[in-house]
């Protein structure tokens, strides 16, 4: 059996599309604090291909990928990021 992070949040994202998935996902992960877990349920038969790529675009960690069961590690704050560049 897998030892799952504990998440601070689930979001089930249905079968939203790359697009709407990832623009959706964006507000979702940034509601967290730095180090909190947001737990997506995706469907979309692109995801398993689209979600690492965007946690490896934003800097956040995928922490366990188990299509539909996304877990996502909000990444700390960089403080030398400008405050109109912060994700």
């Amino acid at each position: 059996m897998v030892n799952l992070p504990p998440a601070a949040a689930t979001w089930d994202a249905g079968d939203l599309g790359c697009g709407d998935l990832v623009m959706l996902l964006r507000p979702r992960v940034l509601a967290l604090a730095p180090g909190e877990v947001l737990h997506v349920v995706a469907r979309d038969p692109g995801a398993p291909a689209d979600m690492p790529a965007w946690c490896g675009l934003t800097g956040h960690a995928l922490v366990h990928a188990d299509h539909p069961h996304y877990f996502i590690r909000r990444r700390a704050i960089d403080p030398s990021a400008s405050p109109t560049n912060l994700e």
